[in-house]
């Protein structure tokens, strides 16, 4: 049996890579790509020249497969995303439930992904939260919503640029216009930016300043309300 391992890239600056996750990249047989052009950059600029394989969401369910078989036969292969950790709101988690229901070692490395710096750095209670990705873009976007309504733990989104605006006014429907909120951008890149506030606030920033780049959006969760005094009605 061969192992599959899951490798996180970096999600702005090349540095962000481990030395582990380099020498599995140059040691793997096969290394499966999600965009083949983009990590092909990253391969380059760390002289790595081993086989590069399209494995993305479009067309996973039928290369998983042939992929485990290879495993089966012995092979050692490493899952790459364009960006972060895959499965993480990345193609992976079909190909990983796969090869371990085959009974395949499978085994993710610790590295790169964007969901923890944004958490950390939000100033917002990290001990406890939830992480949601990306929301539906149309059906089933509001219940979702709705479904977060009461949601005590910090929460975590992944948002494109052209719809921080959107997302946030809809954060101010359902969450209320004064619950604290850091939207990052670009981590770990040239232009990081967080900017944080009232989702009210933030929603006045982005009228006047046009949201670029992929967005991480931190959202404070609901506070629970004080206990009753043990002395209430004596």
């Amino acid at each position: 049996m061969g192992i599959l391992y899951v490798v996180p890239t970096p999600v702005g600056n090349m540095e962000d890579i481990t030395l582990r996750a380099l020498r599995i990249l140059k040691e793997a047989d096969l290394i499966l790509a999600e965009d083949t052009r983009t990590s092909g950059k990253l391969l380059k600029h760390y002289d790595i020249q081993n086989r590069l394989q399209s494995h993305h969401k479009f067309n996973e369910h039928g290369t998983s497969a042939n992929v485990v078989e290879k495993l089966k036969a012995g092979m050692t292969i490493a899952l790459i995303s364009d960006a972060g950790t895959p499965g993480i709101s990345d193609p992976g988690f079909f190909l990983v439930r796969e090869a371990v229901a085959a009974g395949i070692e499978v085994q993710c490395l610790p590295g790169a992904t964007a969901l923890i710096p944004a958490l950390v750095s939000s100033g917002l209670p990290d001990d406890r939260f939830c992480f949601e990705g990306f929301l539906p873009q149309k059906k089933g976007r509001q219940t979702r919503l709705e479904s977060l309504r009461e949601e005590q733990r910090t929460m975590v989104f992944y948002e494109s640029p052209y719809r921080v605006l959107k997302t946030l006014q809809q954060f101010a429907e359902v969450f209320g216009a004064d619950r604290h909120v850091s939207c990052c951008r670009e981590i770990s890149k040239v232009h990081e930016e967080s900017v944080r506030g009232t989702i009210a606030e933030v929603i006045e920033h982005f009228k006047t300043k046009e949201p670029k780049g992929e967005f991480v959006i931190v959202v404070e969760g609901e506070k629970s309300p004080p206990k009753p005094s043990q002395r209430e009605g004596c």
